[in-house]
């Protein structure tokens, strides 16, 4: 079993925001973020069997959730591409690995959405063969980013999916996406929602970012985050 929540050979050990120490030293992050992520970003592989993924060379990110909770305008607000990722308005729409190069630093994949049934089984049976294998032999894989949507309760589906990237020792950390539909109490109920999720699962990351893809909230924190896993 790899454990991706363990830092591994050639992996960066750049200081991440929770440890920064003072705000030079955040602004220091958060510009090596914009740095990164002001490079091209390319997509480059598409794979719908484990015998068709590229050969492991970047470090990578992926990134999961329910259908339709925005990993596409997620990853193109990162890269500040309208269509770098295909964004679909059909959920469950998406059925394999769609892999970028942003650089040749860091490796992003989009992964297919789990659970469009709203059923805890849908995550075991969407991540069946490819997406488990992958999340669990990917030696290059540093990290899952697994999105929730500010606006609605957390689904049986995302508590499956934490229960089994947690099983696998799946490092993961929480991004709650589309936060500028959401109203402000709501979000920060949401927010203080995810944090106890986090404190459940030993795989998760303790930092929750707060995004938006349209209004770029939370967007330089989440590249400054990432910043630190490329090589």
């Amino acid at each position: 079993m790899v454990d991706h929540a363990a830092p591994q050979s050639g992996e960066s050990c750049v200081t991440g925001l929770l440890e920064a120490r003072d705000e030079e030293e955040r602004a220091a992050l958060i510009e090596q973020g914009r740095l990164l992520f002001a490079k091209p970003c390319e997509f480059f592989f598409a794979a719908q069997r484990i015998d068709q993924l590229p050969p492991p060379n970047l470090p990578e990110i992926a990134l999961c959730g329910r259908s339709n909770v925005g990993k596409s305008s997620l990853i193109n607000a990162l890269v500040g591409h309208n269509a770098l990722a295909r964004v679909s308005h059909t959920p469950g729409r998406t059925k394999q690995l769609n892999f970028f190069d942003l650089g040749g630093r860091l490796g992003l994949v989009d992964m297919p959405g789990y659970g469009y049934a709203q059923a805890a089984k849908a995550v075991k049976e969407d991540w069946q063969g490819l997406m488990f294998d992958f999340l669990r032999g990917r030696p290059t894989l540093r990290r899952v980013l697994l999105l929730l949507d500010a606006r609605i309760e957390t689904k049986a589906s995302d508590l499956a999916a934490m229960k089994l990237l947690n099983e696998a020792a799946v490092g993961f950390q929480i991004v709650l996406t589309k936060a500028d539909h959401a109203k402000v109490y709501w979000l920060r109920e949401r927010q203080a929602q995810a944090e106890v999720l986090v404190r459940k699962h030993t795989a998760a990351h303790p930092l929750v970012i707060t995004t938006s893809s349209e209004k770029g909230t939370g967007i330089p924190d989440l590249r400054a985050e990432l910043a630190g896993l490329a090589d």
